[in-house]
């Protein structure tokens, strides 16, 4: 059952039923190709913490091309999407607001630079990561890391 409200129509006036959906997003996994590390940003907003780069996927964009986006603005990388990872669909993984994530995992090379909504840019080993990690993405790390032990 979708769940909607009446609101007049911002560009003719007339009522229209808005409905309140699910908001896609994006996470990149990326692994830098010189170090075998992963790209964590330290978030500048709220919630605060580390995270996976990513973000919003903009109106009229695909989930590709928002995944390449979002790690540029972040991190000031140039991607290239190796596999999808999963998506990730919780209603309760962002407090925010319900958001289902694409998640990919992409290769770079270079020296990350924090941008955009990253305070800070560390490159770790994803499997000794000590820090907790925002939203849900200590399950989706833990899951890229199952994915590589199988191949």
């Amino acid at each position: 059952m979708s769940t909607y409200k009446i609101i007049k129509c911002p560009r003719c006036g007339y009522e229209i039923k808005a409905y309140k959906n699910p908001v896609p997003t994006v996470d990149t996994i990326i692994e830098l190709e010189e170090t075998g590390n992963i790209v964590l940003i330290k978030r500048k907003n709220p919630p605060f913490g580390l995270a996976i780069p990513g973000g919003f996927v903009d109106y009229g964009e695909s989930v590709e091309h928002a995944a390449i986006r979002e790690a540029k603005e972040e991190t000031g990388l140039d991607v290239e999407i190796k596999y999808l990872l999963g998506v990730y669909s919780d209603p309760n993984r962002d407090k925010r607001l319900h958001t289902i994530s694409t998640v990919f995992v992409v290769k770079a090379k270079g020296v990350p630079v924090a941008g955009d909504d990253a305070k800070e840019v560390l490159l770790v080993d994803p499997i000794n990561i000590k820090d907790q990690l925002c939203f849900d993405h200590e399950k989706i790390i833990k899951d890229y890391l199952k994915r590589l032990e199988r191949s």
